[in-house]
């Protein structure tokens, strides 16, 4: 249910999310080889109906970076956009019994190292992918988030390249939006109430037409157009508006390549949904906490909307929730003013939206990116030790490299390997004392889950015992005593005798008894 008691709230951040949610939308269709109102539709999808099922209060879905190349592959494979349609509703489905099915619970198992890396990372890519749009470079679509750019170059070499096409227009515009940013949220807000209503964000854009309106007269020479600013199709009547929904073509949804793409697409906007639910989470100042199958079968629901209406596949989105918070938000009422702002205006003003500079939205986004890649979170991570600050390290260079999914993957390598590590090393105590004879007692006491890991090192330790030595192995109190590391314990038990070591091994029969057992 919507709650309307943090409206003055969740209004201006609904506002700011809808402006950065456009020309997103815009540019994963341009990436995906969709027909660009399709963006919008996931867009609107994603604000109104995923938002009233979900669980999340400040996540934001729409059409996703992270499947741009999936859905740009699939529709030239399938050779026909309205089959592709079909996929999408049947991996809605997909994700929806994911959802009854309680497969939700698989975002608990990643670390937090990884969920603040991949924060971070998607910070340190939004600066990155917004430098050439704030010099007025606009070649590279908005929400692309990969390292290699699909015309070619990387990440860097577009920012190097924009240094060359820095455009006059587009650099005022931004240098303008980011002091309005920063002395609005830290001089004006603190100062008054009426600007923590009015958000920074929305005069940024407001400023931004009015700038470029003033080029237009007096400054021709330097106006932005075209590709400048946000591009949204514009249809001459109601009738002409409905025309640019489109509907699936079913005749072929039990083919392999259908089939195939549906799972494709359930799994893996069901994973990048999950992640951004727990960062989300993680960002949230009141430390909600979002149920998972509920937001799968959110996601369900809204993909087979979305494809039935002619729209992308969606997913909860980290750069529009992020933005969410950062404006904010308080309840999932912004998230559906976001969406409900995209139907409204897409119907009724397009050609004002039109006007939008995209170095206004870029000042916007460099924002969000700087408070997601704070350098306070690297001193916090980095004073958490190395087992926290390294995957998290990681995670942010892989994903600035490579992708969302492909950094989270290698960030939770390093994560697991640090856990095995600790698995590896925490097997077992050893504690040296004198006998009863005046000799040496070593007693050896298992940890209470002890696994095939664990052998390694507990062979080591064994093998320091010296010869002479009393040695008691004790794992009464274990729970769990993988049977690799009982049958070294026996194989050491056959051949003590020969460093002449007096083994006592204490553990727990089938009768639950202690049984001692002397050699």
């Amino acid at each position: 249910m919507l709650s309307f008691k943090e409206i003055k709230h969740d209004l201006p951040a609904g506002i700011v999310v809808f402006l950065v949610a456009v020309p997103l939308c815009l540019g994963i269709a341009m990436a995906s080889g969709a027909p660009l109102f399709s963006g919008i539709i996931a867009g609107i999808v994603g604000g109104i109906v995923v938002t009233l099922i979900s669980g999340s209060q400040l996540g934001v879905s729409g059409p996703a970076a992270g499947l741009a190349v999936i859905v740009l592959n699939a529709i030239q494979d399938l050779g026909n956009f309205e089959v592709f349609l079909a996929a999408v509703v049947l991996a809605g489905v997909i994700q929806l019994a994911l959802g009854f099915l309680k497969a939700g619970d698989i975002g608990y198992y990643f670390p937090t190292s990884v969920i603040k890396g991949m924060l971070a990372g998607i910070g340190v890519i939004i600066i990155l992918k917004q430098i050439p749009h704030a010099f007025g470079y606009d070649e590279n679509f908005q929400g692309n988030m990969h390292f290699l750019e699909p015309q070619g170059g990387t990440t860097f070499s577009e920012i190097f390249k924009a240094i060359n096409y820095i455009t006059p227009a587009a650099v005022i515009i931004s240098v303008l939006s980011l002091f309005i940013l920063i002395f609005w949220e830290q001089v004006l807000a603190k100062k008054s109430r009426v600007f923590q209503l009015i958000q920074g964000p929305l005069v940024v854009v407001l400023m931004g037409i009015a700038l470029n309106v003033v080029f237009a007269n007096f400054f021709p020479q330097i106006t932005l157009r075209d590709n400048h600013l946000v591009v949204l199709p514009e249809a001459d009547s109601i009738g002409g508006f409905f025309g640019l929904f489109t509907t699936p073509d079913f005749s072929g949804i039990f083919s392999y390549k259908v089939l195939f793409l549906a799972g494709t697409l359930a799994v893996v906007a069901s994973l990048e949904t999950l992640l951004c639910l727990e960062a989300t989470d993680k960002l949230d100042p009141y430390k909600r906490i979002s149920p998972a199958n509920r937001e799968l079968k959110a996601q369900g629901v809204g993909n087979i909307v979305s494809g039935l209406i002619g729209g992308l596949p969606l997913t909860q989105v980290i750069v529009r929730s992020s933005a969410n918070i950062q404006s904010g938000g308080r309840t999932k009422l912004s998230a559906f003013i976001h969406g409900l702002l995209i139907l409204i205006c897409v119907m009724a003003i397009p050609n004002v939206l039109n006007m939008i500079p995209l170095a206004s939205l870029a000042a916007i986004l460099l924002m969000v990116g700087y408070k997601l890649a704070k350098p306070a979170l690297f001193k916090s991570m980095y004073r958490s030790g190395m087992m926290q600050f390294l995957p998290f390290v990681v995670t942010i260079i892989a994903i600035v490299f490579t992708d969302l999914l492909t950094g989270i993957g290698i960030g939770m390598a390093v994560a697991i390997f640090f856990i095995l590590k600790n698995s590896y090393s925490v097997s077992h105590f050893m504690h040296k004392e004198k006998s009863a004879n005046g000799g040496e007692l070593y007693h050896m006491v298992l940890a209470e889950e002890v696994t095939f890991l664990n052998k390694g090192n507990i062979l080591r330790t064994l093998r320091k015992v010296p010869e002479g030595a009393e040695l008691v192995i004790d794992y009464t109190n274990s729970a769990i005593v993988d049977h690799d590391v009982k049958e070294l314990i026996e194989d050491f038990k056959e051949t003590a005798h020969t460093k002449n070591i007096k083994l006592t091994i204490h553990k727990i029969d089938q009768e639950e008894a202690k049984v001692h057992t002397p050699l």
